[in-house]
């Protein structure tokens, strides 16, 4: 079975309620009717401000009531308060948010998760040949310092282990080992001395085990590839989805309280679909 199989059935069994706060948009809109007529989910539109979303604010995240009211008047703050006050499971937003509002919303209303320092996202990739993999961080973080490096290694172990089953990680360089030297291979290897997982690794030492054993670093059957910035994890997924003909599913994000997924404005009925069903896997 492969990792949506698996994904749809986790979703059905749990049908879970989703608040959409873009319900209104087209896309949304056709995907919700598919999500509730396939039994993936129960989405719903935002509701009027409870008194429950406003203490989930006061109470749960710190602020202030006149400053948790205000923010109930705007949408994503609304849907990421619903979650939190259990008025919904999951929110999924961004067809017409951009990424960083979602994840504002989301950091304040939700919260991350305990133990996570940094929010961050991840891509599920699956090959033509079958393959599955996680490529992260490709859409959050610029550029993450060690610590950051590491909080999204050890996300996307959560995430892996959660959908494929199994979790290796490797903390991909333009080097491998010591063999190079420069700020970026500095940071990658003190992400994988902070985490223990495989690092600095190039990523045909990640993925192929003759060259891995070659360059004596890893097994080379990573499934988690770790990118040390934001521009070689976008430009990475790209590839793969325009050359190698990959499915890329995503970005979603990892590390927050409760489930929470950002959609591409450039998303696609099945694309949401697809990324709700994601998202409530990981719940």
């Amino acid at each position: 079975m492969g990792v949506l199989d698996r994904v749809y059935e986790q979703a059905k069994a749990r049908r879970a309620r989703v608040v959409f706060p873009e319900m209104a948009e087209a896309r949304v809109a056709e995907a919700c009717a598919r999500l509730k007529a396939e039994g993936l989910a129960d989405p719903v539109g935002l509701i009027d401000s409870t008194e429950a979303m406003v203490a989930a604010l006061v109470e749960g995240r710190g602020l202030k009531e006149p400053v948790a009211r205000r923010m109930l008047e705007r949408p994503l703050y609304r849907a990421a308060a619903m979650v939190a006050a259990g008025e919904a499971e999951a929110m999924v937003a961004g067809a017409d948010a951009p990424t960083r509002r979602v994840i504002e919303a989301a950091a304040i209303g939700i919260g991350l998760a305990e133990g996570v320092s940094l929010p961050s996202s991840f891509f599920l990739m699956i090959l033509p040949d079958g393959r599955e993999l996680i490529f992260a961080d490709c859409a959050v973080n610029v550029a993450p310092d060690a610590d950051g490096l590491a909080a999204i290694a050890l996300a996307s172990e959560a995430t892996a282990k959660a959908l494929l089953g199994r979790a290796q990680v490797a903390l991909l360089s333009f080097s491998t080992g010591t063999s190079g030297a420069g700020d970026s291979v500095d940071r990658v290897r003190r992400a994988a001395e902070i985490t223990g997982f495989p690092g600095p690794v190039q990523a045909d030492a990640a993925l192929n085990p003759v060259i891995a054993a070659k360059k004596g670093l890893g097994a080379g059957d990573a499934n988690v590839l770790v990118f040390p910035d934001l521009d070689s994890g976008n430009i990475a997924y790209k590839l793969t989805q325009e050359l190698a003909g990959a499915q890329a599913l995503g970005p979603i994000l990892q590390g927050f309280r409760r489930p929470v997924c950002d959609l591409s404005r450039g998303t696609t009925v099945d694309d949401i679909v697809t990324a709700t069903a994601v998202t409530l896997a990981l719940g």
